[in-house]
């Protein structure tokens, strides 16, 4: 049974969310997951896949700005994306021992999804894959991620409603000491007439839970049950996709204020946290460059109406990792073993918010 999101708690997020409250929401991105769990394996992982555009025979530029508030975790095909200002294919999240796994399986799916374009000249695939670790809850020594199953997740990908909380990437995932993972939500803005759509997508595997903030209530200093740490000991992905069209130097603008909206529900960004931030748009539809004319025209709107997007991206990643929280289950641990990390009491947390 689904859990309610949180806005459908009662939560006062503000902003104009688009039909699916998700990254979705951006036309043509899809979301699938591959969710692998068996206690008996000490197995709770997987991997999630976003797919941004709908390519054809041929994979599309996709423009990107990327940025790292802590670099301690990674995420592929950065440099080329900091250089070039764009990628191709998709992007994959996982944990921290499949990203090799997950980065083999992601070429094989291009090679085979775009078998013409790879099959003529010297084509190369550099995916992003990006990762948190899940060595609490999940045995990550066991490598239980394989090439497979980034195949399976990316062939599963759709438009539509996204799942969150222990799905893909995000199954074995711990937030401010509560159950995380994957989590999700998108606002709409416009301009000049012209209505665009950010949406954000995390896997949430970060911070205390004295630092937990939620609409500036500090849920973190009143809950305090149940901890597991005293120190910081995950990581963070964020992925900002919209359809708005902007230059990577935009694009890297949109990464950076990924800063500000994890900060919003109280990580310092800890020393051992991996935050690290992409942010993509689909629109300006090209051909990749190697096989396009000499000069190329692309739209972008002016800086300066930028503001109103940069409190969108805020704002759709504040929720984001609200709704990953409180998606949560209960889950075990495995190492060290027999720890239940619990999920947030939903109720309690939804106290806050209602009028006196």
């Amino acid at each position: 049974m689904t859990k309610p999101r949180a806005r459908a708690l009662g939560l006062p997020f503000a902003g104009t969310p688009g039909p699916y409250n998700a990254i979705t929401d951006v036309p043509g991105v899809r979301v699938g997951f591959t969710t692998l769990s068996d206690p008996a394996k000490g197995m709770r992982t997987g991997v999630t896949a976003i797919l941004p555009r709908e390519d054809s025979a041929a994979p599309q530029p996709v423009w990107a700005g990327q940025y790292s508030l802590n670099g301690n975790g990674e995420m592929t095909g950065t440099h080329w994306i900091n250089d070039a200002g764009y990628f191709m294919g998709p992007i994959c999240i996982t944990n921290t021992h499949g990203v090799g796994a997950v980065h083999h399986g992601t070429t094989r799916w291009m090679i085979d999804t775009y078998a013409q374009y790879f099959g003529e000249g010297h084509a190369w695939a550099m995916p992003v894959v990006a990762e948190t670790y899940d060595g609490f809850l999940n045995d990550i020594n066991a490598m239980h991620v394989t090439s497979e199953h980034a195949i399976a997740a990316l062939n599963s990908a759709v438009s539509g409603p996204v799942a969150e909380g222990s799905v893909g990437g995000g199954n074995g995932m711990i937030s401010y000491e509560y159950k995380g993972g994957t989590g999700t939500a998108s606002r709409q803005v416009s301009v000049e007439g012209q209505t665009y759509t950010i949406g954000a997508l995390v896997q949430a595997n970060h911070g205390l839970r004295p630092w937990l903030n939620v609409l500036g209530v500090p849920i973190g200093q009143h809950m305090t049950e149940n901890r597991l740490m005293d120190r910081e000991a995950g990581s963070i992905i964020v992925i900002i996709g919209t359809d708005a069209p902007l230059s990577g130097l935009h694009l890297r603008q949109f990464a950076k204020r990924a800063a500000i909206g994890i900060g919003r529900n109280g990580t310092p960004g800890g020393n051992n946290s991996g935050d690290i931030f992409l942010a993509f748009s689909t629109a300006n539809p090209q051909p990749m460059p190697q096989n396009a004319t000499a000069f190329s025209t692309k739209t972008t709107l002016n800086g300066e109406y930028l503001d109103p997007f940069y409190l969108a991206v805020v704002e759709s990643i504040e929720e984001s990792v609200i709704n990953a929280i409180v998606a949560g289950e209960d889950a075990v641990s495995v190492k060290p073993a027999g720890i239940t990390c619990k999920a947030i009491d939903t109720d309690r947390l939804a106290a806050f918010f209602r009028p006196l």
